[in-house]
């Protein structure tokens, strides 16, 4: 299956998998996801996340516990982060809530990651524009930098191909395991 079709099959599932979800559910499964990743957060500085868009999972109850973080801005081909608060985002490219350019610059040591589909080792499947890819490769150029891609069980997908420029996830986080990817490859 190409990475088209891979896309088409998985925002589905996770359509599906929402849109199944009795009143409240989402709600706690976002809350018990926010319980399962924070060991891995015990020593972040700062933090980068994101600002969920639809059926994707919801960080807010994870950044609820880390404090200041910072949001990603789309820059030309580039994302690059902004330490803002949830008030000061505005709707931005393809109309995904974005912190002000004014806000202050931010180069996140954790990166919590949106994805489509993910391998327990860590081969994430994003939307195809590469900007997470290139994002995480220039804060790793930095600095040691941890990236926990965040998801529905129903997005673990069984394998997927990487291509050169794809950067690993050190860790999925689901509302109902850590997985550490660094000890599957």
């Amino acid at each position: 299956m190409n990475k088209t079709d891979l896309r088409r099959q998985y925002r589905a599932a996770r359509k599906a998998f929402v849109a199944a979800l009795p009143k409240g559910e989402r709600e706690a499964l976002e809350r018990n996801l926010a319980e399962v990743v924070a060991p891995a957060l015990t020593l972040v500085h700062m933090a980068g996340s994101y600002a969920a868009v639809g059926d994707e999972i919801d960080p807010m109850w994870i950044e609820k516990r880390i404090g200041p973080h910072a949001f990603p801005r789309i820059a030309g081909p580039d994302i690059v982060f902004h330490q803002a608060e949830w008030s000061e985002l505005k709707p931005g490219f393809q109309n995904i809530p974005e912190p002000p350019a004014t806000a202050p610059m931010a180069h996140p040591d954790v990166l919590l990651v949106p994805l489509l589909a993910v391998t327990l080792s860590g081969v994430r499947l994003g939307q195809g524009r590469g900007y997470y890819d290139r994002a995480l490769a220039a804060l790793r150029r930095r600095q040691p930098v941890l990236a926990i891609g965040l998801a529905w069980e129903c997005q673990i997908a069984p394998a997927l191909v990487a291509e050169p420029w794809d950067m690993p996830l050190d860790m999925i986080a689901t509302p109902q395991r850590l997985v550490d990817c660094r000890k599957s490859r």
